[in-house]
């Protein structure tokens, strides 16, 4: 075991642990801080389970570290390395705990980095020492002495809804809590004026942890860590019996007929995914927060049966679309309709298998809208008041709040917006910004009034409240959405304005507010259902239908207040028999390697971008989904994409099929030979059937990322018998060992058909190229994925197979350094005007860096002596930006000969 030496006192902080990481508290062993009281200068010192490193840490909270001396521990040193983040004098906490906000602002202080760790409940004089251990699967917590029971006052503070597999954890609480400092601390902070029913209450408003089951473990650990799950002897006569059941008695699969509509009797699953807004190109971030976690769930509910719809579309009113328009010299309508095209064919290009991609600028749209509107109106859920509102004299229009940018008046955080604040996540009235700025034109506005139209929240707080507890109990809700929604309502709602003075929206029916249309906010959500009206004129079966109707929705975190508190209480209010969501699944946020995806900067891989690298879209699938930011914010790396792609995809998965398949066509001419089981042939099938299992139980609950490592897990499991195994030595043996090469042929490539229905959620194209080359039944995955989920041989004694070949590229070191610098910067300019003519029939001007980045490539082929027509290519595309520079600049696109020179 690893112990981290620090000589000095050792700060014990006693918080309520909330489980943003999605993974059981049973694999956090303890959290230590050292405080220098002078200048609240920070050094924490993290102990926890290795098996949390392969995530990745940090949202807001970053804490220095000295660089001198306090980790002495090289196993902590090689764990932290094992992690992405490289620390350089910065560690990255991952937690969010409730209690440091509720401390801070109960005492009227401002809450910040700073006082992140001042949440210190005792002091305990102990030094902690390093032992000689090499091990490093697990840092234990040192052991503390235990003077006396713990008293009421405080034993209750430590988390109450601990999981049954952490004893640990909880003795070690109740051990820490027992201290007599411990005692102390808390005492005086519970004697405050009401500070016991106070906190109590607050920490009874958060969201209950989300806890794991134990066996679902292995597939949210990382590879290496995993532990095996270990058959027991009913699981392999289990998996022997299942085997044995015939695919013809599945029936086959069902083509999908439109309008989709709910059934009686069947699971009715409503999805959607958050609207793109119609002027901003989706990056890679955007796509897999909403459409592609939201494609994988679609995909999958189809497989097990379910009665699905899978609807979205682009958001299409707002400023933001006037701007665009007038950036570009069209009109709005003209700008939807272009952006329109080009998110369909990303999504298209994708692999997004919408039912419908629909709009929200529509008749549909407005009918309904104004509809919910006289509903809330007459039902009393409406009120006008004067608003304040910023304009800009510049632009000669009033600002929505996304186009207003300044330091929020509570963090101070310079980038905030004006609806609400990036960083610590509180709703931010425009006017409430210091020094705010119009992001058109970076001019300063100015306040004017308005009358304007607000949901009056607060009169269906309790409505909500009833509903909300309903739906978090019964329904699907990550951790984050919990969280973000139970803070809004511990802030207390207020009413929200739902009218802006633009001129391209929905348009407010009331007479006594003509002129004014929808606030982007109240009127997006609103194109769920006008969407599906689009797509069937029975669209109420699917909205107004709770008690058959089970909704999805799928969202980044930033998009949660809004599908947990405003839109619900918009329908609450209208009292219309509405479907509300049931799960709503969030993600944190995709960064781009260590910094911001970026169109205007050119950094990150847009939408349009992705298929130009000459990457396959399942590839990008595949990573995406590997990495979904699930339980913090990720970051996409290239070099990890190609470390993914070449060891996951191409090493284990694509390995493990391509040598099954190989080994039917070469040593048996195609038909898959006789399996004859042996006890380590029934203990594969009942591995496989565990993780397939595991596979189920994660999707069901939406665990989109942990049920790719069951995938992965299945894959390694299969290579390593077919290397123990040896079939191509044994096929050259006696009767004896040709029969083990005939079984371990026919179980691997039956692995490889079940390995094929798993991707099919995830890389449809390689799950059904997969198939082709097995030529697998069509009800294959049908019959393996229904109920609890069945690993049966799908691939009898006889059957032929069709041609094998490679399922999957080597990504090279040079190919991936290339993107790297391709889309690290200015590549919009440099590199892409024939992609944007396709896509939006605009061309950029090229730049000097331009000129320079294509110069440089230029040479870069000359010195590595490229062949001459990929160099005179390049030369060619050298001239033309050159040609291109010249006329946007106002010169003689023709060179100038120079004088004195020979010909």
């Amino acid at each position: 075991m690893g112990y981290i030496g620090i000589d000095q006192r050792v700060t014990v902080v006693l918080v309520y642990l909330h489980d943003l990481l999605s993974v059981p508290i049973s694999r956090l062993i303890c959290t230590a801080i050292s405080l220098e009281h002078e200048g609240f200068f920070l050094v924490i010192t993290v102990m926890w389970s290795f098996q949390l490193w392969p995530f990745q840490f940090g949202k807001e909270f970053r804490i220095l570290i000295p660089s001198h001396g306090f980790l002495h521990s090289r196993s902590f040193q090689r764990c932290v390395t094992k992690g992405r983040e490289k620390i350089h004098g910065i560690f990255p906490t991952c937690f969010s705990f409730p209690l440091h906000r509720y401390l801070f602002e109960l005492s009227g202080q401002e809450a910040s980095i700073t006082t992140f760790f001042l949440l210190s409940l005792c002091t305990v004089e102990r030094q902690l020492v390093t032992s000689g251990s090499s091990q490093h699967n697990e840092v234990s917590v040192p052991a503390l002495s235990r003077p006396g029971a713990a008293s009421s006052a405080a034993s209750w503070l430590y988390p109450a809804c601990l999981p049954g597999d952490s004893q640990h954890v909880a003795a070690w609480f109740e051990r820490v809590t027992a201290l007599p400092a411990c005692q102390a601390a808390a005492g005086s902070i519970l004697n405050e004026k009401g500070g016991k029913a106070a906190l109590r209450g607050f920490v009874q408003r958060q969201p209950v942890p989300h806890t794991q089951r134990r066996d679902a473990q292995p597939c949210s650990q990382p590879e290496e860590n995993s532990s095996e799950h270990e058959m027991t002897e009913e699981e392999i006569q289990a998996a022997e019996e299942t085997w044995r059941r015939q695919v013809a008695d599945f029936p086959a699969p069902a083509e999908r007929q439109h309008p989709i509509l709910p059934q009686e009797g069947h699971q009715n699953v409503l999805i959607t995914s958050a609207l793109p807004y119609v002027n901003n190109v989706p990056h890679l971030g955007n796509i897999i927060g909403c459409v592609l976690s939201a494609d994988v769930f679609a995909r999958y509910g189809r497989l097990r049966g379910w009665n699905v719809l899978f609807v979205c579309g682009t958001d299409e009113y707002g400023t933001a679309t006037e701007n665009k328009a007038r950036e570009e010299g069209l009109t709005p309508r003209e700008i939807c309709d272009k952006y329109h095209k080009v998110h369909a064919d990303i999504y298209s290009w994708f692999q997004i298998d919408f039912d419908y991609f629909g709009r929200t600028t529509t008749d549909q749209q407005t009918e309904i809208a104004q509809d919910i509107f006289w509903r809330l109106h007459q039902h009393g859920f409406l009120v006008s008041d004067m608003v304040d509102q910023l304009r800009c004299e510049n632009c000669e229009r009033f600002l929505a709040d996304r186009f207003v940018e300044g330091v929020c008046p509570h963090c101070r955080y310079p980038e905030a917006r004006g609806d609400q604040c990036d960083k610590c996540g509180r709703l931010i009235n425009a006017v409430e910004l210091k020094d705010p700025q119009c992001k058109v034109c970076r001019q300063t506005p100015v306040v004017r009034s308005s009358k304007h139209l607000f949901l009056d929240l607060p009169k269906l707080e309790s409505q909500l409240d009833q509903w909300l507890d309903q739906s978090m109990s019964s329904g699907n809700w990550t951790s984050n959405a919990r969280h973000i929604t139970r803070s809004w309502l511990r802030d207390g709602l207020k009413p929200r304005c739902i009218t802006r003075d633009l001129q391209w929206g929905t348009p407010v029916p009331h007479p006594d507010f003509s002129g004014k249309v929808f606030y982007v906010w109240f009127d997006a959500p609103i194109g769920y259902l006008s969407i599906t009206a689009n797509y069937t004129d029975q669209w109420e079966k699917w909205w107004k239908n709770p008690k058959q109707v089970e909704l999805y929705n799928f969202m980044a975190k930033d998009n949660v207040p809004f599908h947990s508190v405003v839109f619900p209480c918009s329908l609450l209010g209208a009292q219309d028999n509405y479907t509300l969501v049931n799960n709503l699944i969030a993600t944190e946020y995709l960064n781009y390697e260590d910094t911001k995806f970026s169109k205007s900067r050119g950094v990150g891989v847009f939408g349009d971008m992705a298929k130009d690298t000459g990457i396959p879209a399942d590839v990008w699938r595949f990573y995406l989904l590997y990495l979904r930011p699930e339980g913090q914010d990720s970051a996409f790396s290239w070099s990890d994409m190609a470390l993914k792609n070449n060891s996951e995809l191409l090493n284990n998965l694509g390995n493990f099929v391509n040598r099954a398949g190989m080994f039917v066509t070469k040593f048996f001419d195609g038909c898959v030979p006789e399996m004859v089981l042996q006890q380590e042939d029934l203990r594969l099938l009942a591995q496989v059937g565990w993780e397939l299992r595991q596979y189920i139980q994660l999707l069901d609950r939406v665990r989109i990322r942990d049920a790719l490592k069951c995938i992965l897990n299945i894959s390694r499991h299969g290579n390593q018998y077919i290397q123990m195994n040896e079939p191509w030595k044994k096929i050259k043996g006696g009767s004896q060992d040709r029969q083990r090469a005939s079984t371990v042929t026919g179980v691997s490539v039956n692995v490889a058909c079940l390995l094929s229905a798993m991707l099919q959620p995830y890389m449809p194209t390689v799950s059904a190229t997969i198939c082709a080359q097995l030529r697998a039944p069509p009800n294959c995955a049908d019959a393996m994925l229904r109920g609890a989920g069945a690993f049966i041989c799908t691939l009898p004694c006889g059957h032929r197979i069709g041609t094998i070949s490679p399922l999957f590229q080597k990504l090279e070191a040079d190919q991936i350094e290339a993107l790297r610098k391709e889309f690290g910067g200015q590549q919009v300019n440099a590199l892409r005007p024939c992609q944007l003519l396709a896509f939006l029939d605009t061309p950029p001007a090229p730049t000097g860096s331009c000129l320079c980045g294509q110069g440089d490539k230029v040479r870069v082929l000359k010195t590595q002596k490229a062949e001459k027509n990929v160099i005179t290519v390049e030369v060619t595309k050298l001239l033309e930006l050159k040609k291109q520079l010249a006329v946007a600049e106002g010169r003689d696109p023709e060179p100038v000969p120079q004088k004195g020179k020979k010909k």
